[in-house]
């Protein structure tokens, strides 16, 4: 250990002369410690919340999805499928197909998004875990179901398993419209309800009805097309590799998405709060450093006598500046460290008690307290924001001592 570092280490133990120095001193640990803990906490809640949503969007998004690049639709999805599933990785591809429809049931209508999917599709995802009512169907031996949001179902005054038949009709895909007579210009099919499903997200519970491929594909006038083919994943497998091979065995005319890039949109949203947020707390701590440089001020006032007995001792001006630069450095990375672990301690106690409560109806939110997630990236990019200011504040109080010792 250098000498400059060995003496800031004694002046910042030992107990000033005066004691506003020591007090300024407590103040200036303590007011970097504070925002470094609510740093960590601050960005660990929004990593909280983006777990929430990625928990939420994965009961019904697929692991891997692949559209095309121009148009609609994909023209011919079973080639596509077949090229997928040759794919290393690849457990599982299915097609499926969405578009808008009216629905009616009853005196009741409105807009909704039908996606026909495959019988089986609840082994791509889990959207049988979000039912609410009923029991998931889309298909048996004699008809055809339909699985609906909470929003059309709440809107339509429908339950699940009921006689009467949930009415769909879509513009007519191909051919001329008969001016004469409006209703031809729409194709319509009617089907049965066989569950509600619930995610608690609003762009799936608002308008969203799954029914079966085959249905969808007479209802939009389609036959081999599909909107996109959604993959799954087998256990273990790479996904951003298996991504790569995709594109390379598609070609420039796919693209493929993982949920992060299907929902890009909500997590966009959810990082740019959460930086913008780190900025305000940030430009919190550069304040609150001004309190190391007046500690460092006063520190040096009062050292005056031993400074000058440095010089007496032949230490150079180079030297004693470093003495004062290291302290300015300890008490930034002291506060940044203690405030570390004050903020992990909080953290901790948020996943395992729930202290912090959302002020909201328990009934009408994913979860009742604040999610927590610590990521490690975010304490070392803290740290590193405290070593920066640390820093500025050693150049500050490497000025002072120049100047002083002219």
């Amino acid at each position: 250990m250098s000498l400059p570092l060995k003496i800031a280490l004694r002046y910042l133990k030992s107990k000033k002369a005066h004691n506003a120095v020591n007090i300024i001193s407590i103040i200036s640990i303590c007011g970097v410690v504070v925002t470094t803990a609510a740093l960590v906490c601050v960005l660990s809640v929004f990593n909280g919340f983006k777990g929430v949503i990625q928990d939420r969007l994965a009961r019904l998004d697929p692991q891997v999805a692949i559209t095309a690049v121009k148009g609609k639709t994909i023209n011919d999805a079973d080639s596509v499928i077949t090229a997928a599933s040759k794919v290393a990785g690849v457990a599982m591809a299915m097609p499926v197909l969405e578009d808008q429809a009216l629905a009616i049931y009853a005196d009741y209508q409105m807009p909704v998004r039908i996606k026909g999917v495959p019988p089986n599709y609840h082994e791509i995802n889990a959207i049988d875990s979000t039912i609410i009512d009923g029991n998931y169907a889309l298909q048996d031996d004699v008809s055809n179901f339909a699985v609906v949001g909470i929003g059309p179902a709440v809107n339509l005054r429908l339950r699940a398993n009921g006689l009467r038949m949930l009415q769909l009709y879509a513009p007519r895909r191909v051919g001329r419209v008969n001016i004469a007579n409006p209703i031809d210009a729409f194709t319509s099919d009617s089907v049965f309800v066989s569950s509600i499903f619930q995610v608690q997200q609003n762009s799936y519970d608002q308008d969203l009805i799954f029914v079966p491929l085959d249905f969808a594909r007479n209802l939009f006038d389609y036959d081999t097309q599909a909107t996109q083919v959604e993959l799954k994943l087998q256990p273990g497998a790479h996904e951003s590799e298996v991504m790569k091979q995709l594109a390379q065995v598609l070609g420039p005319s796919y693209e493929v998405k993982n949920r992060l890039m299907q929902q890009s949109e909500s997590f966009r949203m959810v990082n740019v709060e959460k930086w913008v947020t780190f900025l305000l707390l940030a430009f919190i701590m550069i304040i609150a450093t001004f309190n190391v440089i007046s500690t460092l001020s006063l520190l040096i006032i009062e050292k005056d006598e031993s400074i000058a007995t440095f010089q007496n001792l032949g230490a150079t001006r180079q030297q004693i500046t470093r003495i004062f630069v290291a302290e300015g450095w300890l008490i930034a990375m002291l506060g940044a460290v203690l405030g570390v672990v004050l903020g992990l301690l909080l953290c901790l106690g948020q996943q395992t008690f729930g202290w912090l409560k959302l002020s909201a109806d328990p009934s009408q939110v994913i979860v009742n307290a604040y999610p927590v997630q610590v990521v490690w990236t975010d304490v070392v990019v803290v740290l590193l924001l405290v070593a920066a200011i640390g820093f500025v504040t050693s150049l500050v109080t490497s000025t002072i001592m120049r100047r002083r010792l002219q």
